[in-house]
């Protein structure tokens, strides 16, 4: 799973419904490219690939619509994107993947963070902040114990690069997860309007 597939959704799922052009403006404002390695032609792409697995459905448009960009397909969410939407998201939060595609798997799932109820979000950063615990004790018990196998004394480099980065995830974690439970951030259970709600944006 990508996080262009993820993210697309989400921001279809923002607007109600939108063009290719909006979700690619939108993500291109926000410097997805970059963060998550979304490439603009894959914006498209997925567009095309989910309205085919019916994730998406096409449309019609108005000529206020037609007004606001070039495209003249627009595309909103079906019950079945709205699971999968639901699906990835969790998925994103809840699994610990250190390696690059999880990474930007993750960031795009807390762009949306906010669309969820305060209590299922801290239940899905809790389960990864157990994940992660249970790595950087494997990864310790490497550092202190990798040479007694054989291994080259160098190779314990690796292990403290391990754990350092682990170390490094589980603070940051940690630290959302204690920010979410003293109340930060507008969640989806929440009075008022949060980010990446159905109709937060116009």
């Amino acid at each position: 799973m990508s996080a262009t597939r993820l993210l697309v959704l989400g921001v279809v799922r923002m607007y109600g419904r939108a063009h290719g052009y909006q979700v690619r403006r939108e993500l291109l404002t926000w410097s997805a490219d970059k963060w998550a390695n979304v490439a603009p032609g894959s914006i498209y792409h997925a567009l095309k690939k989910m309205a085919k697995e019916k994730l998406l459905e096409e449309v019609s448009t108005d000529a206020d619509d037609e007004a606001r960009g070039p495209d003249r397909t627009a595309y909103q969410l079906t019950p079945d994107g709205e699971t999968e939407f639901q699906l990835l998201l969790a998925k994103s939060l809840s699994e610990a993947d250190e390696s690059t595609q999880g990474s930007y798997r993750l960031v795009a799932a807390v762009t949306f963070l906010p669309t969820l109820p305060r209590a299922r979000a801290l239940s899905l950063l809790h389960h990864q902040v157990t994940q992660l615990r249970g790595r950087r004790a494997n990864a310790q018990d490497l550092l202190d114990h990798g040479t007694d196998w054989g291994q080259p004394a160098h190779v314990e480099e690796l292990y403290r690069l391990w754990v350092t980065m682990i170390d490094g995830m589980l603070t940051w974690l940690e630290g959302l997860v204690s920010r979410l439970e003293s109340g930060e951030y507008v969640m989806a259970d929440d009075p008022g309007t949060a980010f990446g709600e159905p109709g937060s944006v116009h």
